[in-house]
């Protein structure tokens, strides 16, 4: 157990740390005002923090850095009360989401820019999971005799794009049929549920209309029904370049490496709790972030796990900051999300 004289010192300290990013010494805080205390019992209480494990010495200076364990300290018992974000922090991302002009994908992509812009950290947003996700649209447009696109887009504003080329067994007035059909019965359909309909029910509809249909229905499927990823969003990827603690380029090369693995990232934040989450270097499991600090809040629509907003940075981190941003941003994405859910279904 801390004592109050401690508790203060250590709070000081880390916040200090923070701001400066330099070791923390004995006589430069007990020249301020909030320690009324000498220099020497500043430094045997620094002593005693540091064989608490709370503080630790740098190679490179006589003054201390938090630890792992006095972060995680100062994040459960000493980071107070966590405010409302401040109008000006959420005021681009409200606008955004109020404004009823963007597509929620869009939302979420400039929700991801602008939360790396206000904290300097880089920012993860993973979409609505896919079996929230319904088919809105499908098109198929030809680029010529031979080669088509064909679009999907979702009711969250996902567009997907496929080029392919059409075999000559294939009838484009046959492909238009069969993308008629789709349209007109599984529009509102979970994406995960196209692969069960589109060759039950749909399949004996389109037997009706359809010349060759085994040629073109087997072909159908292998344009729409492939694996659909998770969508995820990031934004300030190389914001972790400007932090002084990275100037490692091992570390560096790590994280980069991990960023580029998309699907590793989403079933990290797959797995995040409802709430605010903080985890502190060595307590994340994914090797390449064990010198960050991982922040992660959840969205929701009518009590649902719907996505997942993350924030990287050193374990150094503006915990109290990003935790209020992340709370203002996560009720913002509920609230938006909807809305969106709401329209569509009103349409």
């Amino acid at each position: 157990m801390l004592t109050e004289r401690q508790l203060t010192i250590l709070q000081v300290i880390i916040d200090d740390f923070v701001d400066s990013a330099h070791p923390i010494g004995s006589r430069a805080l007990s020249k301020k005002e909030s320690l009324p205390y000498s220099a020497a019992t500043i430094r045997n209480e620094m002593a005693d923090l540091e064989e608490l494990g709370f503080l630790e010495k740098t190679h490179t200076s006589s003054g201390r850095v938090p630890s792992e364990k006095g972060y995680r300290y100062y994040v459960d018992h000493l980071i107070g009360p966590i405010l409302s974000p401040s109008q000006n922090e959420v005021t681009i991302i409200k606008n955004i989401i109020d404004d009823g002009f963007f597509e929620f994908e869009q939302i979420v992509q400039m929700s991801a820019e602008v939360l790396s812009k206000l904290t300097s950290y880089t920012s993860i947003i993973l979409g609505p999971e896919m079996f929230e996700t319904k088919l809105k649209q499908i098109q198929i447009l030809p680029l010529s005799a031979y080669t088509a696109v064909a679009i999907l887009v979702t009711n969250t504003g996902h567009v997907e794009h496929r080029s392919f080329s059409i075999p000559e067994k294939v009838r484009a007035s046959d492909l238009e049929k069969m993308v008629n059909i789709m349209n007109d019965r599984l529009k509102g359909v979970p994406i995960v549920q196209l692969q069960e309909k589109l060759t039950t029910e749909i399949a004996q509809l389109m037997k009706m209309y359809i010349d060759d249909f085994d040629t073109s229905f087997d072909y159908l499927k292998s344009v729409f029904l492939s694996e659909h990823p998770v969508k995820l969003y990031i934004g300030g990827k190389s914001n972790i370049l400007m932090q002084p603690e990275f100037n490692d380029v091992d570390k560096i090369r790590s994280f980069f490496n991990m960023m580029e693995r998309e699907d590793e990232i989403a079933n990290l934040l797959k797995n995040t709790k409802s709430g605010i989450e903080v985890t502190i270097g060595n307590e994340n499991e994914v090797e390449a972030i064990k010198n960050l600090s991982l922040i992660t809040a959840s969205y929701h629509m009518e009590g649902d796990h719907m996505g997942t907003i993350a924030l990287l940075g050193p374990t150094r981190m503006e915990y109290r900051k990003v935790i209020t941003l992340l709370r203002g941003l996560s009720n913002e994405m509920t609230d938006a999300l909807y809305m969106w859910y709401k329209n569509d279904d009103d349409a």
